[in-house]
């Protein structure tokens, strides 16, 4: 029994000793500033969340995560429990409050509750007339907007770790997620990634939430944040390219286990972010997988994931 079930993730937080150029970068990534202090960095996409990445100046680093709590009974809850922090107010934009506790690999996991929410952004993109349904967009014209087009909110966090089982079983029975896949290599004991998502019950929720894999050092390998449509994957590829600023890691292409179309990209620091489109949706009731890593790390269509994508862990 988890001692508590989260809902959502909430934000990453980075580190980074410029926060202009941290700014520009997620700016032409497609987030909007919803907060800035002499210290730290609040971005938003178009969702009502009042930040989806904070980064704090300082040396370039990962912090860690934080999630959603579905209640604040829960964050007392969680108080109580082995190294956890107290309930504190969050002296950030946006307020609330959180529990801090320390994941098997050191990085802070924040458990929130009652940050601000901010009137969500409206986004409008046309239909597609194709397949079953050749008449969704009857009698008008697709005309795509400029880029870069408007990130949503953000998906999932995706951690390196030389433990992985130990890490996926501390989110599982800490914050109450569920294994919807877990990868092996050679022999079925051997684990080298496992998928998992929050527990929604009947709700249907993302395919993953957390993505733990295997590396020798622990660290953050992306930040991953849902973008308008398969357009705007591709579109927003072109853009980014074109500023000739920030590194390509991987993309444009398909994931098998959890279906998104993706393109990952690194801030100026090294810290890699995807934006995709389309996933996978489940509900408490899917079991998990096993899959092995031949089949369950292949793309649909796109190239392979490259040695420095693979390598990549941002400490």
């Amino acid at each position: 029994m988890a001692v508590i079930k989260v809902k959502a993730l909430a934000y990453g937080r980075l580190r980074a000793p410029d926060l202009d150029t941290m700014e520009e970068f997620l700016t032409h990534f497609g987030m909007i500033r919803s907060g800035r202090t002499d210290d730290a960095l609040f971005m938003r996409g178009t969702d009502p969340s009042h930040h989806i990445h904070v980064t704090e100046k300082g040396e370039p680093a990962f912090v860690g995560f934080a999630y959603l709590a579905d209640r604040e009974e829960d964050l007392a809850v969680l108080a109580a429990t082995s190294g956890a922090s107290a309930v504190e107010d969050i002296d950030e934009p946006g307020g609330g409050k959180r529990v801090r506790l320390r994941e098997p690999n050191g990085y802070q996991i924040e458990v929130v509750h009652g940050i601000e929410e901010l009137p969500p952004i409206t986004v409008s993109r046309g239909l597609n007339n194709s397949g079953a349904e050749p008449l969704r967009r009857a009698g008008d014209v697709l005309r795509l907007g400029a880029s870069p087009s408007p990130v949503k909110r953000i998906g999932h966090g995706v951690i390196a770790t030389p433990k992985v089982v130990e890490t996926a079983r501390w989110f599982q029975d800490t914050l109450g997620l569920l294994c919807s896949d877990n990868v092996y290599a050679g022999a079925e004991d051997n684990i080298i990634g496992s998928f998992n998502r929050c527990d929604r019950g009947d709700e249907f929720t993302d395919h993953h939430t957390l993505f733990c894999i295997h590396h020798e050092r622990a660290g953050l390998n992306h930040l991953s944040f849902e973008i308008p449509d398969i357009d705007a994957v591709f579109m927003d590829h072109e853009y980014l390219s074109s500023l000739g600023k920030y590194d390509h890691m991987w993309g444009v292409g398909r994931h098998l286990l959890g279906s998104q179309v993706f393109d990952y990209w690194c801030d100026p620091w090294n810290h890699v972010h995807e934006r995709w489109a389309d996933t996978d949706r489940l509900t408490a009731a899917t079991p998990p997988n096993l899959i092995s890593a031949e089949i369950g790390l292949s793309s649909q269509w796109g190239e392979g994931a490259p040695q420095k994508f693979v390598d990549h862990v941002s400490p």
